[in-house]
């Protein structure tokens, strides 16, 4: 796997390892960083129509609607990356949106936050486990054929709370 080399705005050359980024069953939904999201002529090339960021108003993560302008819908998670952070809130609204913006024709979503390892890793989580059908462990395995991820430990435990829900396993049982 090479990584891709993309031109920004400015004419720099900029290295990203965009093919590792594509997740099954989608290879339309990307996971990444900011450093692609934060780039409009990288986010171009991708073909992205749909941004989910999932560090909404931290620190060079300040996506907008102004920011992408009309051709790139925004979606915004004011998410913190910490272990106490209430992720879980988040699950099902971005996990509908991914899936309807992934229903639209033609549609590439990104899904990032500040290095696209926790927080947008965990969301991206959640969708396959909703809208796919995989238990926790599945959708784990699945995103990390194609990135590596490390969700914090509460987000792994919310994850996991949403696994014994949507798998109606006992909470002892495993």
């Amino acid at each position: 796997m090479s990584p891709s080399t993309l031109s920004s705005r400015g004419g720099e050359r900029r290295s990203y390892s965009l093919r590792a980024s594509r997740l099954v069953p989608s290879s339309r939904c990307l996971l990444h960083s900011r450093s692609v999201a934060n780039d409009r002529y990288s986010l171009w090339k991708l073909g992205i129509t749909h941004v989910v960021n999932a560090a909404h108003g931290r620190m060079y993560c300040q996506g907008s609607h102004d920011f992408y302008g009309a051709t790139v819908e925004y979606y915004g998670v004011p998410a913190d990356d910490s272990p106490s952070f209430d992720l879980s809130r988040y699950f099902l609204p971005t996990a509908e949106y991914i899936h309807n913006s992934l229903n639209t024709n033609g549609a590439r979503v990104l899904v990032h936050c500040a290095v696209g390892v926790s927080r947008s890793a965990s969301l991206v989580l959640a969708y396959l486990m909703i809208y796919h059908a995989y238990t926790l462990l599945e959708a784990i395995n699945k995103v990390k054929e194609c990135r590596w991820i490390f969700p914090n430990r509460g987000f792994l435990k919310q994850l996991r709370a949403l696994d014994l829900k949507l798998h109606n396993t006992p909470a002892n049982g495993t």
